[in-house]
C-alpha cells in the first residue's frame, strides 16, 4: 500500500506577524497580539499605506550633517536651517526622541548636538561609538558660549555627562546643566512637557 506524503505545515502567519511587532520598542507579547489581530482586521488600505509610509521612512531618512538628528534627504534639519535659532547655545542630547521632547516644551531656542548613545563600556560602547569627535570638531568650527549637557540622569548618562564636561573645560566654553528636577532615574522623552521646561529654564552651571 502506497504511503501518501505529509501534508506540507502551513506558516503561521498571525504568529510571525506578532514576533515581528515585539521586536519594536514598548511592545510586549500582548500589544504585540493586539496590534497584529487590528491589522489583520482592518482594510487592506491601512496595512498597505502603514507599510508604504515605513519603507518610505526607512529608505529616505538620513542623519543631519551638522547635528545628526535624524532628517530627510543631505540637507540640514529644520532646526539647524532655521536662522531665527540662537548659534550661541548648543544643547547635546542623546537621541532623537530627547530632542523632540525638548522642542515640546517650547523652552529652548538654541541649536542641537545628538550623541545617538551613552558612553558604556560593558557594551563596549566608547568614545569612537558616538558623536563625540563631531562635538567637537563643530565647537572648533562654530562660535558658541554655552553647552548644555541634557543627558539622561542615570548611571550612563551621567557618566557621559562627567566626560564630556571634563573635556569642555580645556576649550573655555559654559557648561551647564539641566536642573536636577528631572527625576533620576527617568529618560526625557517621557517627561511631561512642564518637567522639561522647568529643567531646561533653571539649568545650572557645571560644577
Amino acid at each position: 500500500m502506497a504511503q501518501t506524503s505529509a501534508r506540507p505545515e502551513k506558516p503561521d502567519l498571525i504568529a510571525e506577524l506578532v514576533e515581528q511587532l515585539k521586536r519594536l520598542p514598548g511592545i510586549g507579547e500582548k500589544g504585540a497580539q493586539r496590534l497584529a489581530l487590528f491589522l489583520i482586521r482592518s482594510p487592506a488600505e491601512l496595512s498597505e499605506s502603514l507599510a508604504r509610509a515605513i519603507a518610505g521612512a526607512r529608505l529616505k531618512t538620513t542623519l543631519c550633517p551638522i547635528c545628526f538628528n535624524l532628517s530627510a534627504g543631505d540637507e540640514p534639519c529644520d532646526i539647524c536651517a532655521n536662522a531665527d535659532r540662537d548659534p550661541g547655545l548648543l544643547c547635546v542630547v542623546e537621541t532623537p526622541a530627547d530632542l523632540k521632547a525638548l522642542e515640546k516644551s517650547h523652552s529652548y531656542r538654541g541649536r542641537y548636538h545628538i550623541l545617538h548613545g551613552t558612553l558604556s563600556p560593558l557594551d563596549e560602547i566608547g568614545p569612537d561609538e558616538l558623536k563625540i569627535s563631531e562635538l567637537f570638531a563643530r565647537l572648533e568650527k562654530e562660535p558658541c558660549r554655552e553647552v548644555i549637557l541634557a543627558l539622561n540622569p542615570n548611571v550612563k548618562g551621567e557618566a557621559t555627562a562627567h566626560y564630556l564636561a571634563q573635556k569642555l573645560k580645556t576649550l573655555g566654553i559654559k557648561i551647564t546643566r539641566i536642573a536636577s528636577g528631572v527625576p533620576a532615574g527617568s529618560e526625557l522623552e517621557y517627561l511631561d512637557r512642564l518637567t522639561i521646561e522647568q529643567a531646561v529654564k533653571y539649568r545650572r552651571e557645571w560644577d
